[in-house]
């Protein structure tokens, strides 16, 4: 009797989150869809500062830079602070560089590593604008971008806006492909939560906005302070929207080990703001306890479901042919994503097997996440994604 609850807990769990909790927001966005308000012709415009912090970024920096000050957005309505974690390769001299350039960029030079938080923190508090646009270095504007993500901000209701992030450098040999897959996918949930509820779990973190009198400090050993930050606009009764219009390009990740490493941190992150924000998962929260627990609370759990699904499957192996072919299903895709990894090696690449190993090691990365945070966090100091990966490990 216990086997064949948890086994039907665990499987309607997978099934919600990834299935039919999306198949829900397809169908009730026909029906139902908020208006936001948007900026037009002879609006006048709000003050914009955008806040970056950067660690060794000499590779993307100065396309960056110049990606924001080719906004068509009024030059006149933008700043731009940066901050330079004890940067060591050439950082720290192309952002005085950029500083004797453009009279609104004002860069900082921390002599110590202090980490993302603490350096978004600090510059926030410097900033002089109405919206804050915090980005990373390597998420590159379009001419277009800031007017786009401003926009909806002339709804009183709007509290935060995330870009729309585009892929470049997909390559076969990796991840990028899978990787790209799923940020489309996770883009269109986003979407539907923001236009159906305007409670949208969380921006890309890479480029999105916020009113300036909204933003609460990120504590100093959060590792995913873009969640953090989103939440407590949706916890103080304000849209948080996703803008299909106001694009950016990012190069994606295509290394599955610098990937892996990367998502077992933003999952010990996950599981710190789970914590902090375990209240909005209160039913008196409406629609946004909903989209927190069917789209962020019960995927983050996802590692527990399989493993509970597979040991189940075990124990009511005889009991039907429908258990069996679960077990045999999930025992399969373990023995498949390790396949894969030996197979890129000898530069083998089955793009259907490589789609399973990205959902597989993803959960597996939440779970070392999850270890990571009961472990216990005491720092958020990190070193940058590498640019412009190839498909190749040494």
């Amino acid at each position: 009797m216990i086997p064949s609850l948890i086994f039907w807990f665990a499987l309607g769990a997978l099934l919600f989150t990834y299935l039919l909790f999306p198949a829900f927001l397809f169908l009730i966005s026909r029906f139902r869809q908020i208006t936001v308000q948007k900026f037009g012709p002879g609006d006048q415009l709000p003050v914009v500062s955008i806040i970056m912090a950067a660690y060794n970024e000499q590779d993307v920096l100065e396309e960056k830079i110049e990606s924001v000050y080719r906004s068509t957005y009024p030059s006149d309505k933008i700043e731009f602070l940066a901050g330079s974690d004890a940067s060591t390769d050439r950082t720290n001299e192309i952002l005085e560089r950029a500083r004797l350039k453009y009279p609104s960029f004002h860069p900082f030079f921390f002599t110590q590593r202090m980490g993302k938080v603490k350096i978004i923190n600090t510059l926030a508090e410097q900033a002089h604008g109405d919206i804050l646009v915090f980005t990373d270095a390597n998420v590159i504007f379009h001419p277009d971008t800031l007017a786009e993500l401003v926009a909806s901000f002339k709804d009183p209701h709007t509290g935060l806006v995330d870009s729309h992030m585009q892929h470049q450098g997909i390559d076969e040999s990796g991840i990028s492909r899978q990787e790209h897959a799923y940020i489309a996918w996770e883009v269109k949930i986003k979407h539907l939560e923001s236009v159906v509820w305007g409670c949208m779990m969380g921006p890309f973190g890479g480029c999105f906005a916020i009113r300036k009198q909204l933003f609460t400090p990120v504590p100093d050993t959060f590792l995913v302070d873009d969640f953090f930050i989103n939440m407590h606009v949706l916890q103080q009764g304000f849209y948080a929207i996703n803008s299909l219009t106001s694009r950016v390009t990012e190069d994606v990740s295509n290394d599955p080990w610098v990937e892996f490493r990367r998502k077992t941190r933003i999952a010990a992150g996950n599981f710190q703001n789970l914590k902090y924000f375990r209240h909005m998962l209160l039913p008196s929260r409406g629609a946004r306890a909903l989209c927190f627990f069917a789209h962020k609370f019960l995927r983050w759990l996802g590692p527990l479901w399989i493993i509970l699904l597979l040991l189940s499957s075990l124990l009511l192996f005889r009991q039907g042919v429908f258990y069996q072919i679960v077990f045999l299903v999930i025992s399969a895709a373990i023995v498949l994503t390790l396949a894969d990894f030996l197979l890129r090696k000898f530069g083998i690449h089955i793009v259907p097997l490589r789609f399973l190993n990205h959902f597989m090691v993803s959960n597996l990365a939440l779970a070392a996440g999850c270890i990571q945070f009961l472990k216990g966090i005491h720092s958020n100091v990190w070193q940058p994604t590498k640019r412009h990966q190839s498909g190749n490990r040494d």
